[in-house]
């Protein structure tokens, strides 16, 4: 059955039911690649640069479109290999090989649907009967009262993990986020104290410094050290991006030096950049995003590199519907996988892309069993959520200020 078609939808919808979430986003966008073929069956896959810069992605894969028309989904890898080789002087790393994530990720679905049969299954079979997943909840919403809602919150939802960032946010003062490496340590251990006298000893908590995307001036290797080493005490999963992506020296002496496990890596594209990352040890625990590193190949060969140095991986997955399940996909496929990132209390460009295909039970994910990625992309969805131009998520710099 050969390809006839490569087509992008742009959408805009409600980042979140979230309401915590949403004190501090209101909406997002999202990109969706659809593969057509001449006799009907569609496969649809996600880009995460749909989220930051969404309205580049037509023009990237109107580029790539004519390597597809034409061609079949027998070997996808093949396939992503012309991609990447005919887009090597702009697709090595970043957005390119990002976009190519959501072309391959389309393929991987008509695969599946043509063969019925789940992505992972293509992908070498699931690895786990089940995996743990988290709530990843954006920011800590202050006074602490307002924190323990918002955890209460994702457990009454069913998750027995959460994640938050470092630093505080509430409606009426914006961020705060500790620049100074005494009262950044002393803020943090306060804070993760408090939610672990919350939650209870049996809880997963996670913390995300955000510092490759801060509101505020990024830590230092001195500042991040003695963060994490102020943190030790309270059992966390992981604590994640402590340092900008432009150090992977710095990370390396990070996760030498603090028992708490180190995470990172959700904006690092393509094999090639990663390994500068995994050769180093520079996490304990690698994020590959199946939406955003390169495909969901790319995001196997990362997981396999990782596992090699003998460390896991734990998704990143802040995309919507679509980039969840490539996410739940690899995921599974992957046999070193810790925990899956889940956006809890999603709204509607997950709810109805998702149509029901995602399963938690007791804090654990299960395997899709639906054909391909087990998405849909109905008219009816494309015309409930259009396209809002300006509507991405970017770093507010002076001259370009985040509206939502």
């Amino acid at each position: 059955m050969k390809i006839k078609d490569v087509r992008t939808t742009l959408l805009t919808g409600p980042c979140t039911n979230d309401p915590f979430l949403r004190e501090a986003r209101k909406v997002r966008s999202a990109a969706f690649i659809e593969i057509l073929t001449e006799s009907g069956p569609i496969g649809i896959g996600e880009t995460y640069i749909g989220y930051s810069f969404p309205e580049v992605v037509p023009t990237v894969v109107e580029f790539f479109k004519p390597i597809l028309v034409g061609q079949t989904v027998d070997d996808i890898p093949e396939l992503w290999r012309r991609m990447y080789r005919c887009g090597n002087s702009g697709c090595r790393v970043g957005l390119g090989v990002a976009v190519i994530n959501g072309i391959e990720a389309a393929l991987w679905d008509l695969k599946g649907k043509l063969l019925d049969q789940p992505v992972h299954a293509l992908l070498g079979g699931a690895k786990h009967e089940r995996l743990p997943c988290y709530a990843t909840g954006g920011p800590a919403n202050y006074p602490k009262e307002k924190l323990a809602r918002k955890m209460d919150h994702y457990f009454s939802l069913g998750f027995r993990g959460l994640k938050v960032g470092a630093g505080s946010f509430s409606a009426e003062s914006g961020w705060f986020v500790p620049a100074d490496t005494k009262e950044a340590a002393d803020f943090e251990a306060e804070k993760v104290a408090f939610m672990r006298s919350h939650a209870g000893p049996d809880a997963w908590l996670m913390l995300d410094a955000h510092m490759d995307n801060s509101p505020g001036a990024t830590w230092s290797l001195e500042t991040a050290l003695a963060v994490a080493r102020a943190v030790e005490p309270f059992n966390l999963v992981f604590f994640e991006e402590l340092l900008p992506y432009t150090d992977p020296w710095g990370y390396a002496e990070l996760a030498r030096s603090t028992t708490v496990p180190v995470a990172g890596g959700e904006f690092l594209t393509a094999t090639y950049e990663w390994r500068v990352f995994i050769n180093q040890d520079s996490f304990d625990i690698g994020q590959p995003d199946a939406s955003f590193t390169g495909g969901l190949g790319e995001f196997l060969t990362v997981a396999q590199l990782l596992e090699q140095r003998g460390r896991k991986i734990a998704t990143h997955a802040w995309g919507a519907g679509g980039s969840l399940m490539q996410n739940v996909h690899a995921g599974f496929a992957a046999s070193n996988t810790r925990i899956l990132e889940v956006p809890p209390d999603y709204a509607g460009l997950h709810t109805d892309v998702l149509d029901g295909a995602f399963i938690m039970k007791d804090g654990h994910v299960l395997p899709p069993d639906r054909p391909g990625l087990g998405i849909v992309l109905t008219d009816e969805i494309k015309r409930r959520y259009p396209f809002k131009p300006g509507s991405g998520e970017f770093i507010s710099v002076p001259g370009k200020i985040l509206k939502e």
